[in-house]
This record gives C-alpha cells, sequence and structure tokens, in this order.
C-alpha cells in the first residue's frame, strides 16, 4: 500500500491513534540488534492501551497485514525486524508498573517496563526479580516473555516463564485474553499463558503481565578464576557447586577479554592473559570459596583468581563478562546461542572446537556462556573487508556442521534468543517434523490470517 493511501487509511480506521512514517522512525523500529537485513517498515504505530492494540490488530486482518510486536528490540535472532513493509506496533508507552501486592509479592508490568526497571522496584520493595542479563538496562519485559530469556542466574532461579503468573494477551484476531489472572496453582485446562512465554509474536501480542517477585538473596560474593584449559571449565564448576551454592557461573575466553579490555579501557584483572576464564556469584562464604581457589589450584584446573572485597570490585569483575557482547557488536557478529545438558558441555565443546578448526580457520571466534545450565554463545566476527552478505551466507553454510553436531546432542539451536529469522531455516535440527507441524496448527489457530509476525519462526 502506498504511504499517501496508508495515511488516509489509517486516519479513518484510527482517529487519534499515534503513529509514524519518518524514515528515521522507521529504521529505528524496523531492526533489532542484528544487522543482517535492512529494515524496511511501512509505519510503526504507538498504542497507549490494550483497545488500541486491539483495532491496530484487527484493521491489520481485514487488510491482510503483517505486523510486527516491537520492544527494546535487544534480539539477537531478527524476531522483531520489519523486511517487507510490516506495520510496527511498538509497545514503548505500556511503561508502568501497577498493582503491587506485598501479600501475594506479585506486580504488575506494561509490555515496555524495561527489565532494570522491574528489578530497581523490586529492590525498593524489599523483594527481588532475578532474571538479569547484560541488557536489562534496555530490554522491555514482553521482549522477554516472547523470548522466556534465561541470563546470568538461571543456574539459581529459573527462566523468566518462572515468575509469570498473568498474561494479557491480544491474539492474531484482535481478541483480548486474559491468562491465569495471577495464580498459583490453577488446573482448569490447557494454560495458554505458557504458549505465549517463548512464542516470539508469532501468537499475538503480550501488552500486560502479571510477575512474581521473591525474597532477596543473602549477600553475595563474586570471584573471578583464570583456568589452564577447557577440560577445567566443568571440573570447577563441579568443585564449585559442591561446596557453594551458587547463583551464576559463567565462563569466557581470552579472546573476549581483550576484547572488552580494549573496548571499555580496563586493565587486565590479572598480571597475564590465561586461556579460559570462570565468574562465580554465590551467597557469601569466604571459607568456602578458598578451599575451592586452593583445590583447584592444587588440581592445576586454577592458574589465579580474585574474590571481590568490596560491592564495587563485584560490580567491575561482572564488566568483564557482561561487556563481551557490546564490546564485539561492532564487528557484526554471527552469533550461535546454543545449549546441551549440563553434563554435556565439555565433550561437546571438544567437539565442536575440531569443528570450528576447520570450519572456520579465517574468523575470529568469540566463546563465553552460562555453563551452569549448558547455555554457549559462539560469536562469529566478520572481518573487516568482508561484505556482510557474504559474511552470512558462509557462516550460514557452516551451521550445517554446528547444527548438525547439536543434533547428534539432542541440544537446541537457539537457548534464549530466539529463533526469528535468523534460526528459522535451521529449526528442524531441534525440532522433529512433526513438531514443527503441530506449532504451525497452533499458529493458525491463534492467527488464521498470518498477521502475526509472519515469517519468523514457523510460516
Amino acid at each position: 500500500m502506498q504511504a499517501d493511501k496508508l495515511s488516509s487509511l489509517l486516519e479513518s480506521e484510527l482517529p487519534g491513534l499515534a503513529w509514524s512514517m519518518q524514515a528515521s522512525d522507521l529504521q529505528k523500529f524496523g531492526r533489532d540488534w542484528t544487522r543482517f537485513h535492512e529494515p524496511h517498515a511501512a509505519v510503526v504505530f504507538f498504542p497507549n492501551d490494550v483497545i488500541e492494540v486491539k483495532k491496530i490488530i484487527q484493521l491489520a486482518n481485514k487488510h491482510k497485514q503483517v505486523v510486527i510486536p516491537s520492544g527494546g528490540r535487544t534480539g539477537y535472532s531478527a524476531g522483531a525486524v520489519a523486511t517487507m513493509g510490516e506495520w510496527i506496533i511498538s509497545m514503548v508507552r505500556f511503561n508502568q508498573i501497577t498493582d503491587f501486592n506485598p501479600i501475594d509479592q506479585t506486580v504488575k508490568v506494561g509490555a515496555g517496563v524495561i527489565t532494570e526497571q522491574l528489578q530497581n522496584f523490586a529492590e525498593e520493595q524489599g523483594l527481588f526479580y532475578p532474571v538479569d542479563f547484560a541488557s536489562a538496562g534496555s530490554s522491555h519485559i514482553a521482549g522477554n516473555i516472547a523470548t522466556n530469556a534465561g541470563g546470568i542466574r538461571v543456574l539459581r532461579y529459573g527462566l523468566t516463564r518462572d515468575y509469570v503468573l498473568g498474561l494479557t494477551v491480544v491474539t492474531g484476531t484482535g481478541e483480548v485474553l486474559y491468562l491465569n489472572n495471577g495464580l498459583v496453582k490453577n488446573a482448569s485446562g490447557l494454560d495458554f499463558r505458557h504458549l505465549f512465554i517463548g512464542s516470539e509474536g508469532i501468537l499475538g501480542i503480550v501488552v500486560e503481565a502479571e510477575i512474581k517477585l521473591i525474597s532477596p538473596p543473602p549477600n553475595q560474593s563474586v570471584m573471578l578464576l583464570a583456568l589452564s584449559s577447557l577440560e577445567a571449565v566443568m571440573s570447577v564448576f563441579a568443585l564449585a557447586r559442591k561446596s557453594l551454592n551458587l547463583s551464576s557461573f559463567e565462563f569466557f575466553s581470552d579472546r573476549s577479554l581483550k576484547h572488552v579490555m580494549k573496548h571499555r579501557g580496563f586493565d587486565n584483572p590479572f598480571e597475564e592473559l590465561h586461556p579460559f576464564y570462570v565468574l562465580l556469584e554465590f551467597d557469601e562464604n569466604e571459607e568456602h570459596a578458598m578451599q575451592v581457589f586452593e583445590s583447584g589450584m592444587e588440581a592445576e584446573w586454577v592458574s589465579d583468581g580474585i574474590i571481590a572485597q568490596s560491592i564495587d570490585q563485584a560490580q567491575q569483575l561482572w564488566q568483564y563478562r557482561e561487556g563481551i557482547s557490546e564490546s564485539i557488536a561492532h564487528h557484526t557478529p554471527y552469533k550461535n546461542d546454543i545449549s546441551v545438558k549440563i553434563s554435556q558441555v565439555p565433550q561437546f565443546m571438544e567437539q565442536l572446537e575440531s569443528v570450528l578448526a576447520v570450519e572456520y580457520p579465517d574468523f575470529e571466534t568469540i566463546w563465553f556462556g552460562h555453563i551452569g545450565d549448558g547455555n554457549l554463545h559462539l560469536n562469529i566476527l566478520k572481518p573487516e573487508d568482508m561484505d556482510t552478505a557474504e559474511f552470512k551466507t558462509q557462516c550460514e553454510s557452516v551451521n550445517e556442521h554446528v547444527y548438525g553436531l547439536i543434533k547428534t546432542f539432542a541440544g537446541s539451536i537457539s537457548a534464549e534468543h530466539g529463533v526469528g529469522l535468523i534460526k528459522k531455516p535451521f529449526l528442524s535440527y531441534s525440532k522433529s517434523k512433526a513438531e514443527i507441524e503441530l506449532m504451525q496448527q497452533v499458529k493458525k489457530v491463534f492467527d488464521p490470517n498470518g498477521v502475526m509476525n509472519h515469517g519468523k519462526v514457523v510460516e
């Protein structure tokens, strides 16, 4: 539809509803953190309430127009990218936190509430929202729900799914559903709430969520350990899990550390570089922490270590891990967000290293991940002089080998970033034909005309 005709249609059918066709807005809201697709949107809507969202989707059905939910746009799978003249529904105005209930320890949050905003609110109430990751300062709650976001504390606290007690959604037909109503127990049939969690916007749009908060953890300590080898990573994990009450166990390589130090101007935390590092967060217990460190040294798994002596130092140590994605962003990384069972991590990484040595000999590869939950992030960096399209094509040609190995281990091609456009061609490496067909059928139930984020995840 031409811009002038669309403008007339919207003024006639959606009077008073805010929207924009300015090129800067179409660029800004038409893309996420991936850079492999050029945004091409028709319009960006800025609804204020659930009724306006409903009207937009109803109009989209009338004109067979694809709509894309837009949140903080921090995703890495092109799940929120507009490439074919789609209508974008931005949820930035749904940014209110309401209805805090101190007895139930629940709170209602709009789709556009930023993760860190909810974390800070919980802290003000003497409570805790544990889902956390590097993009917490810009990601939206609805986006977290749409991808069932995990992050750095899954080892102890689980995923976003574990904290969603209720959802208000608008389906692909424009019907408003109120799912589970904040109940802890509800055995009255199918729980559609859990279909929308992790659905990446292909069934409808989350407009509000009722979130469970929990009691804050004891004081936490942070320890950064330098390791002698890849094999030592899981040995240290087993040792630490036995001795400490872990909240996080994060892993990264020397290449990752070099990028963070260069990007943020940080000094090396140790006197020299080491092949691998793990960062541990755990309930404060210096005696047991020293036992882990000393035992690791005796076994020659650990080469050096630091235990934070203050909150500021703990935050500094975390930046060596959380600054990785930001530090490599300008390299247009091709991201593999993959997972296997925790017990399979060493064997999987050993075999994958062999694949990478053969298939990516000329590309720099950056490893980091949440070892404690089996989630690994493999980033392939684009050479400066290589065309982006050519780089993407070369990386996708290697996916047959990388994802083939994942299939052998019965793992997942996407642990927490979602499928979107990037992983869609490879979904069969993690899902059977029967599962994919059932996913398609479920989508048709909630979105019979295929207007919701069409082309992403499944057709």
